[in-house]
């Protein structure tokens, strides 16, 4: 049986157990700007103390900021504005693979998966700077933050932290306090 029809026998047999409604309002009113690795999955969130129901959850490829007014500053904005969030938490990983991304072999392996050169070519900024890639996790944390805290979307009122996170451990360390 294919991928998907596994996924939906799976949620139909979940959806008579577990269906609870949960309010889009988040009880602790935090937003939470993460990276889309799988090791964070079903570990980040309970590390945290954070449950279903708890945190806006913003995840992206390493976490990384590109364009100061694009997506996760958009999302940001409605979760600071439309849904209430107080609070942002940046969070980075150690051992991030957008800390070992080679943006020419990752540029060679989409035209050869049938990217249009000229589509890659179009993208803004320059395509090495639109995938985001970073050697310093803790370096892009602390970037990401001080972007956040210099957007002028993002009022100054809302505390913006920044977390490193050890997916092997579950520890958290703090690299920027908001409250500061």
């Amino acid at each position: 049986m294919a991928l998907l029809h596994n996924i939906l026998e799976h949620n139909a047999r979940w959806v008579e157990e577990h269906n609870r409604p949960v309010s889009k309002v988040p009880h602790k009113k935090v937003v939470i700007f993460t990276c889309m690795d799988t090791r964070l999955v079903e570990f980040l969130e309970p590390a945290l103390g954070i449950r279903r129901g708890d945190a806006q959850m913003i995840k992206n490829a390493g976490n990384t900021l590109v364009d100061a007014g694009g997506g996760v500053v958009r999302s940001l904005v409605v979760a600071i504005h439309v849904i209430g969030c107080e609070e942002i938490l940046v969070i980075g990983h150690s051992d991030c693979g957008m800390g070992q991304v080679d943006a020419d072999g990752l540029h060679q392996s989409m035209i050869e998966r049938g990217v249009p050169e000229a589509a890659l070519n179009a993208l803004r900024p320059s395509f090495g700077e639109w995938i985001g890639g970073f050697h310093n996790p803790l370096g892009n944390v602390e970037r990401v933050v001080g972007l956040l805290r210099d957007n002028p979307l993002i009022p100054p009122s809302i505390p913006v932290h920044g977390l490193m996170f050890d997916p092997a451990a579950g520890s958290l360390d703090v690299v920027v306090d908001g409250y500061a």
